[in-house]
C-alpha cells in the first residue's frame, strides 16, 4: 500500500529506548543536546515579535511564487548588510517555510529521479531524509580532521558520477563547527565546473563564527550555479516562525533559467503565510538582540569545557570554527551509542554518540554549546568523570 520511498525503520532505537526510560523513572537529566533556542533561557524581545505579526495588510491575500517582494528586500538587505553581497536582487530570492522545503525545492530542480548529490560526512542527519522524500540518491564525501577540518577533494573525485547534479556544504558545518574557507570555495567551483554541478549551500549558522576570521556567504558566489539556504531559525533564533529562503547565484544565464522553474515549484504550493512574510523585516532585525546572547553563550561553555578538558588528558576537543555544537574526542573503549547510554543511565547526562552524524569510527561525543551554562559545565563534570 505505501511507497518504497517512505519505508523507513521506525522502531525506536536502544538509546531512544533508554532515554525514555530515565524520563520516567522521574530523574533530573541534564540535556548537552540543546538545539532549541527557544527553550534555552534567552531574552526575546516579546513586544516586538509578536507585534510584527499583526499587520492589518495581512487580511489581504496577495499570492506572489517567490514570496512579497518587501520580505524578500529585507533578506537581500540583510546579506548586503551582515556579508558584503552588494549585487544581490530580491528577484533571485525565494522564500520558503524552512530550509528543508528549500532543500526539497532545490533537489526537484536538480534532479530526476535516481540522480546524485554529493553529501559532507560527517554532517546533520538530515539529507538522508528529504533525499528519499526526493526520490534523491546521496553519495558521501569526507570530511577530514588534521589540526583542523577539509574538505576531502580526492573523496569528491570518486564520488561524482554521470548522475551527480549537485555538491552540499554546510557553511558552518553541524557539528562539526567548520567553514569552507576561500582555498576550498575555489577548489569547490573548479570541481563543479568541470563537472557541470550545482553548488547547495546550507548556510543556517553562517552567522555564529566564534573567531575573527570573516567568512564569505554563498550568495554571492558567481562562479557556478550555486543555492544558498537559510532563515529565521538560526538566524534569529525564531524556529517556531517558519522562515527560510533559497538564494540563487552564478553565470547569468544559469540564474535566469534556475529562477524560472524554482518559480513554478514555489508557486504550485505557495506555502509561505501572509502575516508572516509581513513580519519578516522585523523578525530579522531580531538577530541583533539575540545573536550576542547566543554568542556569548556559546564562548563561555566552550571557555568551560577547556578548562574542564586541561586537567584530563585523555579527551579532546576538535576545533571549531562556528555554529553552536562542539565534539568531543574520547577514548574507545566500546560503541558511542553504549557509551552515551551508561552516561545517561548512570550519570542522568544526555549526549549524542557520534555515530548520528556519520562519523566513520566510533570515539565522538557531539555536545549543544547552548545549553544554560550552570547545566552544561555540571554535564560536562559528570561525563569527564567517566574518563578519570
Amino acid at each position: 500500500m505505501f511507497s518504497e520511498r517512505t519505508n523507513w525503520k521506525l522502531v525506536e532505537n536502544r538509546f531512544t529506548r533508554a532515554l525514555g526510560q530515565v524520563r520516567a523513572s522521574g530523574a533530573k537529566v541534564l540535556d548537552l543536546t540543546v538545539s532549541n533556542p527557544t527553550r534555552a533561557g534567552l531574552h526575546y524581545d516579546e513586544q516586538a515579535i509578536l507585534g510584527a505579526l499583526a499587520s492589518p495588510r495581512a487580511l489581504d491575500y496577495d499570492p506572489q511564487s517567490k514570496g512579497l517582494r518587501e520580505a524578500r528586500e529585507s533578506v537581500a538587505k540583510y546579506y548586503r548588510e551582515e556579508h558584503g553581497v552588494r549585487d544581490l536582487d530580491a528577484e533571485q530570492i525565494i522564500l520558503t517555510t524552512s530550509t528543508s522545503e528549500g532543500y526539497s525545492f532545490v533537489f526537484r530542480l536538480l534532479c530526476n529521479s535516481g540522480d546524485e548529490l554529493l553529501v559532507p560526512k560527517p554532517s546533520y542527519p538530515l539529507f538522508e531524509f528529504l533525499a528519499d522524500l526526493q526520490d534523491v540518491k546521496l553519495a558521501p564525501y569526507e570530511l577530514i580532521y588534521d589540526h583542523g577540518w577539509q574538505m576531502d577533494f580526492p573523496s569528491l573525485e570518486k564520488a561524482v558520477t554521470a548522475r551527480t547534479r549537485g555538491v552540499v556544504v554546510v557553511h558552518p558545518n553541524n557539528p562539526t563547527g567548520s567553514y569552507v574557507p576561500g582555498g576550498e570555495m575555489e577548489m569547490l567551483n573548479s570541481f563543479c565546473g568541470e563537472h557541470g554541478l550545482a553548488v547547495i549551500a546550507d548556510e543556517v549558522f553562517l552567522d555564529y563564527g566564534l573567531e575573527d576570521t570573516v567568512h564569505a556567504s554563498f550568495a554571492g558566489n558567481c562562479e557556478v550555479l550555486t543555492f544558498t539556504l537559510s532563515g529565521l531559525s538560526k538566524i534569529a533564533a525564531l524556529p517556531q516562525m517558519k522562515v527560510a529562503w533559497v538564494v540563487t547565484s552564478g553565470p547569468e544565464s544559469d540564474v535566469k533559467e534556475a529562477m524560472g522553474r524554482l518559480e513554478v515549484i514555489a508557486d504550485t504550493y505557495l506555502s509561505m503565510n501572509a502575516p508572516l512574510q509581513w513580519a519578516t523585516p522585523s523578525l530579522l532585525t531580531q538577530r541583533k538582540n539575540i545573536q550576542p546572547q547566543l554568542l556569548e553563550r556559546v564562548r563561555a561553555n566552550l571557555a568551560e569545557l577547556d578548562r574542564q578538558l586541561a586537567a584530563l588528558q585523555a579527551c579532546q576537543r576538535l576545533s571549531v570554527e562556528g555554529g553552536w555544537y562542539a565534539v568531543l574526542r574520547v577514548p574507545v573503549t566500546r560503541s558511542d551509542e553504549d557509551l552515551a547510554i551508561e552516561l545517561l543511565r548512570d550519570k542522568s547526562v544526555l549526549i549524542h554518540p557520534g555515530h548520528f552524524y556519520d562519523f566513520p569510527r566510533d570515539g565522538y561525543l557531539v555536545l549543544s554549546l547552548i545549553t544554560p551554562q550552570l547545566e552544561f559545565a555540571a554535564g560536562m563534570t559528570a561525563i569527564l568523570q567517566r574518563f578519570l
